[in-house]
């Protein structure tokens, strides 16, 4: 693996993990399907040049295709252990199973907490040792996408429940990530439904929008009301903030290069629609429901996955991989304010293209996850951070950590000049393998700058997890040999795209715990004994049907 910087220094490569990427090309053909639909290689990389592990964006080199999927029988638990690695546990969730685990760093669990739901997203352990996690309502079956949640719980060390809540009805559902604040209230993600003449009255084409409707998505925060209730403090909608140049008799008429503080509630809309056959065969592996539509496809036409807080300057970042960007709103408002101008973008980098101010040249994200800032007083605080999954990327198919700079001005607004878009022309930092197509992970995955400097990574389709340093060494390797066989009320698995022959070791993100986190003081973390059985892919594979 290579880390780049200013001055490039070559890493070293670990075990293989290869997943056909035929699967991706078939994925290629919806860019708006949830988070669950598409293939992944995570091999090794043999130690090059940085710059020439650069180079590949300017000269791609295509995936190798395979005719079928081979079995994820790869090395499992620990894989590296190198000095330099940050002390202490990581925290994670296999998306088929209703067990987190804490391992430590010689691989071995610690702690476990099981719970009635998959996961629904993120997962925290909070200062008073207590696991905050989204939950996958399995009776909620209306949304067709992944990172369907709906359930919020706070879980004692003991495994108790002290606080569930649910955001999940028809017309609106909690989704993919949420976000512990300083004052105990909690940011998360959700889609509301907007009808098919709601979204004809804002102006989005009538050829790109389902009978169901749209689901824009919305931001809330709320106050837990233990065991069982929550406030809403504070609520942002993107549906407040669009513009459009389709059809000057509709809502929010304007061109979207004169304003790039709204969203344009046509971009992305060129995206390919997925065919019948292609349909029947994402059925037949599972990847949807068996009920999907082309059209279900369409109306989740955002995808927002990850949001994250910045305490200095009360903003929020909202990482939307459907139009290949991040966010930037303003948290600093009423709820009221928030529905106008104030409520409006103040930032937005990863793809000109989605407000008319570049072309598909520009495009930075491919299907981006987990967009987080860099904390004060560590290496490049203020900057962002993605895992750039790579899906489409047209220098080939290949996942990368990429940190770039925004021009944050000192009145908290950010800079752009006239008809220019949002600034930086380049990354701060990346982190790309050797060979740039053998670490891929076209959906889930997270990356998070550590204390000590280095990055810790979740390359999630594999179970794969990663603490890199600044060069690019691998100081630290773990693969997630777990697995569950978790099922919604009518027997489908929790997430589309996920099936427990295929898809066992997924993990959706995976967070580095410190030795010295206050929510482990005083607690007792000596490997369990026994440890818990690893999944046996081997014997679930004798009862497969045939």
């Amino acid at each position: 693996m290579i880390g780049i910087e200013s001055e490039p220094r070559a890493g070293r490569g670990t075990a293989r993990e290869d997943v056909a990427s035929w699967i991706c090309t078939c994925f290629a053909l919806f860019a708006l399907v949830a988070c669950g639909e598409r293939g992944t290689t995570d091999q090794p990389a043999q130690t090059k040049a940085a710059d020439e592990a650069v180079a590949v964006e300017a000269s791609p080199a295509e995936p190798e295709v395979r005719d079928e999927i081979p079995p994820p029988r790869f090395p499992r638990g620990l894989v590296t252990h190198e000095p330099g690695a940050t002390s202490g546990y990581v925290l994670f969730n296999p998306l088929l199973s209703d067990t987190t685990y804490l391992v430590n760093n010689d691989g071995e669990v610690v702690h476990t907490w099981k719970t009635a739901y998959s996961p629904g997203g993120g997962i925290y352990l909070l200062p008073n040792g207590n696991l905050l996690r989204a939950g996958r309502d399995p009776e909620m079956l209306g949304f067709r996408a992944g990172g369907t949640g709906g359930i919020l719980q706070e879980i004692d060390w003991g495994g108790n429940v002290v606080w569930e809540w649910r955001l999940s009805e028809e017309s609106r559902v909690q989704h993919h990530d949420i976000e512990p604040l300083p004052n105990g209230n909690l940011l998360l993600i959700a889609w509301e439904v907007k009808s098919k003449e709601q979204a004809l009255r804002a102006g989005r084409l009538a050829d790109q929008i389902p009978e169901q409707g749209l689901w824009p998505d919305w931001v809330l925060e709320i106050e837990p009301i233990r065991p069982r209730g929550a406030n809403t403090i504070w609520e942002w909608h993107s549906w407040d903030h669009l513009v459009q140049n389709h059809d000057a008799q509709a809502e929010h008429y304007g061109e979207p290069a004169e304003h790039p503080e709204r969203l344009d509630v046509n971009a992305g809309a060129d995206a390919p629609e997925i065919g019948a056959d292609e349909l029947a065969q994402l059925q037949a592996l599972g990847y949807v429901p068996e009920d999907a539509t082309p059209e279900d496809l369409k109306s989740d036409f955002l995808h927002t996955n990850a949001v994250d807080y910045h305490p200095r300057l009360d903003q929020i970042a909202l990482s939307v991989p459907a139009l290949g960007e991040v966010w930037i709103i303003d948290h600093a408002t009423t709820t009221e304010e928030a529905r106008g101008p104030r409520g409006d973008l103040l930032y937005r980098w990863g793809n000109p293209s989605a407000y008319g101010r570049g072309d598909a040249g520009g495009k930075r994200f491919f299907y981006q996850h987990d967009a987080r800032w860099i904390p004060d007083g560590w290496e490049g605080a203020g900057n962002l951070t993605v895992f750039n999954n790579g899906d489409e990327r047209p220098a080939g198919s290949f996942s990368s950590i990429d940190e770039w700079t925004p021009p944050l001005e000192a009145d908290g607004r950010y800079a752009i000049a006239d008809e220019e878009p949002f600034g930086p022309t380049g990354f701060a930092w990346r982190y790309v393998a050797a060979k740039p197509t053998e670490f891929f992970s076209p959906f889930i995955s997270g990356a998070t700058r550590l204390a000590n400097g280095n990055t810790m990574i979740c390359s999630g389709v594999g179970g794969r997890f990663l603490e890199v340093t600044r060069s690019g060494e691998i100081v630290w390797e773990y693969r997630n040999p777990f697995s569950g066989d978790v099922r919604n009320a009518d027997g489908s698995p929790p997430q589309p795209g996920l099936d427990s022959k295929e898809r066992a070791y997924a993990v959706f993100r995976a967070t580095r715990i410190p030795a010295d986190h206050a929510g482990l003081a005083n607690r007792q973390l000596a490997a369990l004994d026994p440890q818990p059985a690893w999944f046996d892919y081997a014997a679930h594979e004798k009862d497969e049907p045939k």
